[in-house]
């Protein structure tokens, strides 16, 4: 059975889902080791979103109940987040409805900004890191590589969340009317990883030219190079320079701090040692790479994510709806598929019931002296013909919500009860998509 525990910025406040994108993620292999009920976990925690994926062994309320809690537990031990805290502000989704959810995080249709285009790497990631630790299941990994199919078709069948949206381009556009002109603007990027890429690539499509990079990792050259920005190598000097600063980091602890804005004064070429003169600070990451308290330091205006998300827009209703209706479509399919898988079990029973009761007959007729080859292969063509009905029905049965139509007949029938039983346990846990599928006939 499948639950998910989420919480966003439209339930949770920025300062819990900081907590928890420093924590969550690594406590998912604690849950799968100490949990008796839960057998796989993928934890996605971003800048404005946590979701904790969990693939339990029962489908009884009160091993649901006991999977939350202790998720509940595990998470806020490791995020250092009271469970009171975390309990009132996550909901939690169980069945059925977590594949859409799923599927419509992935596709972007529940970020800040409808449509972003870096929620389907950060929820592909989170399955890569769930492999790496050893805390995903086959259940898991059929839904979040199915996830990331859907947000591939979403962004390449509508027009959800414009040209390439995302929480970078938003923040710029939110810039941009505190920025006269972009190409006159000394911007330094503070972090070399994909979103300091989109920057860059966000920031040249609005004109600006003067482009420095600094990292505390060392990559400040490499970075440079790559994207033909400046490189510089200490952050006090490179603020100094710049009139726009933008940090975009995994770091878990601020980089710029008020101490830091004001140490670079006339330090660098060109420094912006005016008095009065503006500097704005852009805060992408989460945890903030920003102290807060720089908005104390003469002529510093921030903007971070709580701000941005305060004047994402509205979404292109007709693109979102476009974009929803894809996305349950997927979801109804991924359930019919699985209600398919249910049925496999029996289906395969079926079949080994008659080609056994064939091969005695066969047997028979050997033993008879009827050794006929051309019989032998009539007979097995006849089986199969007759076989594939059955199969094709099991298929449709499945999809309409009627297996226990199936198996009733199969019980009726042939006294095939014991696949009641196979096929509920496949159930709980559908086929990987690279496990084999018995033949339809």
């Amino acid at each position: 059975m499948l639950i998910c525990l989420t919480a966003s910025h439209q339930n949770a406040s920025f300062d819990l889902l900081e907590k928890l994108s420093i924590g969550a993620p690594s406590a998912a292999s604690t849950l799968v080791d100490t949990s008796d009920f839960v057998s796989g976990a993928v934890v996605l925690a971003t800048c404005n979103r946590f979701e904790a994926y969990l693939d339990v062994d029962e489908p009884l309320t009160a091993a649901s109940a006991v999977a939350v809690e202790a998720t509940i537990e595990t998470m806020s031990s490791a995020s250092g987040i009271e469970p009171s805290a975390l309990r009132d502000s996550v909901r939690v989704i169980t069945g059925d409805e977590v594949v859409e959810h799923l599927f419509a995080v992935s596709s972007g249709l529940e970020s800040v900004v409808v449509g972003e285009d870096e929620i389907s790497g950060q929820v592909r990631r989170s399955l890569e890191r769930a492999r790496e630790v050893g805390t995903t299941s086959s259940e898991l990994e059929r839904l979040f590589q199915k996830a990331s199919h859907t947000s591939r078709g979403v962004k390449n069948r509508t027009n959800v969340g414009g040209a390439g949206r995302s929480l970078v381009r938003l923040a710029l556009e939110l810039a941009s009317s505190r920025v006269l002109d972009w190409t006159d603007a000394r911007v330094l990027i503070v972090g070399t990883g994909q979103y300091a890429a989109t920057t860059v690539t966000a920031l040249r499509d609005l004109g600006a030219q003067q482009l420095a990079v600094f990292s505390g990792s060392g990559r400040a050259p490499w970075f440079g190079l790559k994207h033909g920005v400046t490189p510089f190598d200490d952050l006090a000097s490179a603020i100094a320079w710049s009139d726009v600063l933008i940090t975009c980091t995994s770091t878990t602890q601020p980089v710029v701090t008020p101490e830091v804005m004001t140490a670079g004064a006339g330090t660098a070429p060109g420094a912006v040692t005016t008095p009065g003169a503006k500097r704005l600070v852009i805060d992408l990451g989460l945890p903030r790479n920003v102290d807060p308290l720089v908005v104390g330091v003469d002529g510093v205006e921030l903007l971070d994510l709580e701000t941005i998300s305060l004047h994402a827009p509205l979404p292109q209703l007709s693109a979102a709806d476009d974009a929803r209706a894809l996305v349950s479509s997927a979801a109804a399919e991924y359930h019919a598929v699985a209600a398919e898988q249910s049925l496999t079990p029996a289906v395969v029973a079926l079949r080994k019931h008659v080609f056994g009761l064939l091969d005695a007959e066969i047997e028979r007729a050997r033993s008879r002296g009827d050794s006929s080859a051309e019989t032998e292969r009539a007979l097995r063509h006849l089986a199969s013909v007759l076989l594939h009905t059955p199969s094709v029905r099991a298929r449709e049965l499945a999809r309409e919500g009627r297996g226990e139509d199936f198996h009733d007949g199969l019980e009726a029938l042939f006294g095939l009860s014991e696949t009641r039983a196979s096929s509920a346990a496949r159930h709980l846990r559908p086929v990987a998509d690279d496990e084999p599928r018995a033949s339809a006939g």
